[in-house]
């Protein structure tokens, strides 16, 4: 029997077991998606206790604890902080095979120096020993050079100030670069009640008065290159499919017109305006050198009543499986027709659509990037140990896995960072069994290359950020 997480967690070859520890275990982390908020590194914030870090807005854990009969006045209600943790740690010890149960424990493991095992009997223990060094030792800023991470892409609307990434570039203290990363969903989602009160937002924050397509047009590029002079050099869209229902510029005009009066608009009028707005925004990615990020897939907001008290991001999402591959191949396709596709890299919450996207993405490499479209990391209900083996085994069948860019937090919190060891252990583990199978040869120049570039050195050149690849 093996001992629980030890060094070779998840590695149960030697060729798996090297390829980590001599390659992966110490490379450093580019978090290129993720949604911490700058404002607590600006203020190095410190947290009161261990249930402010794992349990403040974490989802995960808060479906988990539903799962488990938990009331939810110690999930998202006025319980204590150590009645909350309490529940989570008696949870904890019935999540035997989720990916929670390996995140948790590395992340003791890692920051706290906890090799037990947290349930309900060992929950005060656990309590007492990360509060003292949360008390004493960490903050915002210690986790995440602790985490030997080089540069972070938060999660920022256009009409944000982006002040708090002021404050961090200006700092000389804190050398791990902070850059913000284009979100424009409110702009996307014309369906949406509050579409017409953004638009004023973004209105005011432009200095252009959005009334049509035109005007739409000409405040997002404002504020683009507003977002450029702060070094944003990548974009994200949550999406439910990516969409492909093309109209004239006088047609979305109209669109823009009906809802701005109060009116509602129609399917098809939603359609026809998210295709447009995408491909605008599209080619100005492509214009400025961003990378276009699109998650897709997911079902959001479905217990109507929790919703009601609790709002949206709170655990009530689900997989959605109506993604059309003609609609994502067509935007594509359009794009391409000026040769204006960037960088692009799509994730599908849907683990279905893993051949789907492996197969469009190779109608549109080109010379300008090695891997220029991406098959994103394995999301959200996908990041764990079968989700990232199954995504990187599509891709490694239908394209090119020595160009993959590799593993984000995509989280709220500062402890996530073992994801990325949790992900490269998966990945060795993977890499190792092909070897020992003699699907490919024991070449380590090969595979150390293959292994630091998914790690790290492949994102570093995608995105072209200011950073040194590890050699």
């Amino acid at each position: 029997m093996k001992q629980f997480m030890d060094k070779d967690f998840l590695l149960s070859s030697e060729s798996a077991q090297a390829l980590f520890h001599n390659y992966a275990e110490n490379m450093p982390i580019l978090d290129y998606h993720c949604h911490i908020n700058p404002r607590e590194i600006a203020e190095d914030r410190k947290f009161e206790n261990i249930t402010q870090v794992w349990l403040g807005g974490d989802h995960y854990k808060w479906r988990q604890m539903r799962s488990n009969g938990v009331d939810e006045k110690y999930i998202t209600g006025d319980a204590s902080d150590r009645e909350k943790f309490q529940k989570w740690a008696e949870t904890m010890e019935k999540l035997i095979g989720n990916p929670l149960y390996h995140w948790s424990h590395l992340e003791l493991q890692r920051y706290f120096g906890y090799t037990g095992h947290l349930c309900g009997d060992t929950a005060e223990e656990v309590w007492n020993l990360c509060n003292e060094q949360l008390k004493n030792k960490w903050t915002v800023r210690s986790l995440i050079k602790a985490s030997n991470v080089t540069l972070i892409c938060t999660t920022d609307d256009p009409i944000d100030s982006l002040e708090w990434h002021k404050v961090i570039k200006e700092d000389p203290t804190f050398d791990v670069q902070v850059l913000p990363a284009w979100r424009p969903d409110k702009a996307t989602n014309i369906e949406k009640p509050e579409y017409a009160s953004y638009m004023q937002k973004l209105s005011e924050v432009s200095g252009v008065e959005v009334k049509d397509f035109a005007s739409l047009k000409s405040a997002i590029d404002n504020r683009m290159q507003f977002f450029t002079s702060m070094g944003c050099s990548v974009s994200d869209h949550g999406l439910d499919f990516i969409v492909y229902v093309p109209a004239t510029d006088a047609e979305i005009d109209a669109i823009i017109a009906k809802k701005l009066s109060g009116q509602e608009v129609t399917h098809e009028e939603m359609l026809k305006y998210k295709t447009a707005f995408m491909m605008f925004l599209a080619k100005q990615y492509h214009k400025y050198d961003w990378a276009m990020q699109i998650h897709y897939g997911c079902k959001r907001d479905n217990n109507a009543y929790m919703y009601k008290q609790l709002g949206p991001d709170t655990g009530y999402d689900c997989i959605n499986n109506y993604a059309p591959a003609a609609q994502t191949a067509d935007f594509l396709n359009a794009l391409s027709a000026t040769n204006e596709i960037p960088r692009t890299i799509l994730y599908s919450l849907n683990p279905n659509d893993d051949a789907v996207i492996g197969t469009i993405i190779g109608c549109f490499q080109d010379t300008s990037a090695a891997g220029k479209l991406q098959h994103g990391s394995a999301w959200w209900f996908n990041d764990h140990k079968v989700g990232m083996t199954n995504q990187m085994t599509s891709l490694a069948n239908l394209g090119c896995l020595g160009n993959f860019i590799g593993m984000l937090t995509d989280s709220r919190s500062f402890l996530s960072y073992t994801r990325h060891e949790y992900f490269r252990r998966v990945m060795c583990e993977l890499l190792g069994s092909w070897v020992d199978n003699g699907e490919y040869p024991d070449d380590q120049k090969a595979l150390e290359k293959i292994v630091k570039g998914i790690c790290y050195n492949n994102a570093v050149k995608y995105f072209g950020f200011d950073l040194k690849t590890v050699e």
